[in-house]
């Protein structure tokens, strides 16, 4: 647990970075930072591991003063993560990561089998290992720096705008790989943005700061979306919020409904939206039947991509409306576990659903 009570940065130059800070980051949880520049995000963030000293109030981590103890020892129980990975460029991939339990007293090889690991929990090829910085993309390098970071195995991590010097497709993964790791490891992370999206997705609560380094709501997503505390949070959380507070209503009470369905080599339908299958009955996209000849069958070529799939019994009000809305003829493919068609959803549906989802949710 990492609590600030009343913490404030004063620059020499009179600068107010951050005002007064009272927040409790909860242990195992990810707690997001995010606000416009200038908000001082970072600088909170940086005060947990003492990068920055406070001016006053007191920061603790476990219950320990950061101001009590030496601030190389303290850092050495927090992992960090920087926008674009601050890899040594001079070491090999397997060095980089080895390098704080080695700092820690650990032998070469045992840092070393240590990093292999770490590269296949952060999903990183094993062969990569001999490889230096500039040999790795961006998204992979950002791999690295996380797994360093988690080379200690600390308690705390913080995560300094991680993702953001990589383009969207990767970020999405790397956002998805956090999730996946945080559900194994169970750290306490900070994690600093600018984004309120990449906020939304990823924090457990989410602190939104306001320029001049004071506090301007602390809550969970979905109350965030659906309850900001005044016109600068409801503005900064954008007037779409509706939308992406679809994503914290649950799709339970959606009906699945029927899906009309062909297989590559059966004859074109005669009219028609049909989903393509594969021999599993897993969704290959969709062929619109009436726009192709009569005794035709259906090829690799005739499929339309078909947008995103619902997955029943897990998904969100968002997750199915994006579903219906990308999909080409205006039903999203819905599908189980094993991601074989299930049925069909539509956009009525979601609205005919959104009533009594809110009933039930406590942040509505």
């Amino acid at each position: 647990m990492i609590e600030f009570r009343g913490v404030t940065k004063r620059f020499p130059d009179g600068t107010v970075a951050v005002h007064e800070l009272d927040l409790v980051a909860e242990q195992g949880r990810i707690t997001v930072f995010v606000g416009p520049s200038g908000c001082g995000k970072t600088t909170s963030v940086r005060m947990i591991n003492r990068m920055i000293e406070p001016t006053s109030g007191e920061l603790r981590v476990d219950g320990r003063d950061v101001l009590a103890g030496d601030p190389a020892d303290l850092r050495r129980g927090i992992g960090y993560v920087i926008q674009q990975a601050g890899l040594f460029p001079h070491r090999t991939i397997v060095d980089n990561i080895a390098t704080v339990p080695v700092l820690l007293g650990r032998g070469r090889r045992e840092g070393r089998s240590r990093a292999m690991e770490l590269m296949e929990t952060v999903g990183l090829d094993p062969s990569m290992a001999r490889r230096y910085p500039n040999q790795l993309s961006g998204g992979q390098q950002q791999r690295v720096g996380v797994a360093r970071a988690l080379a200690a195995d600390p308690p705390v991590l913080l995560m300094d705008e991680p993702f953001s010097a990589v383009d969207p497709v990767v970020r999405e993964n790397l956002q998805d790989e956090l999730l996946r790791l945080q559900s194994e490891l169970g750290k306490t992370i900070v994690f600093v943005t600018h984004d309120i999206d990449e906020a939304i997705k990823l924090g457990d609560k989410v602190a939104v700061f306001r320029v001049g380094g004071t506090l301007a709501q602390y809550d969970e997503p979905g109350v965030l979306l659906s309850r900001p505390v005044d016109e600068f949070v409801d503005t900064f959380v954008g007037r779409d919020r509706g939308y992406r507070g679809l994503g914290f209503l649950s799709s339970d009470t959606i009906p699945i409904g029927e899906l009309p369905t062909v297989g590559l080599g059966d004859p074109v339908p005669e009219q028609g939206w049909h989903a393509v299958l594969d021999g599993e009955r897993r969704p290959l996209g969709w062929i619109d039947g009436g726009h192709r000849p009569g005794g035709a069958t259906v090829s690799e070529g005739d499929v339309v991509p078909g947008g995103s799939l619902y997955p029943v019994g897990s998904g969100s009000l968002r997750g199915a409306l994006d579903a219906a809305l990308s999909s080409p003829s205006g039903r999203g493919v819905a599908v189980d576990a094993d991601g074989r068609v299930a049925g069909s959803i539509s956009a009525d549906d979601v609205l005919t659903a959104l009533p009594d989802a809110r009933r039930h949710d406590p942040a509505a």
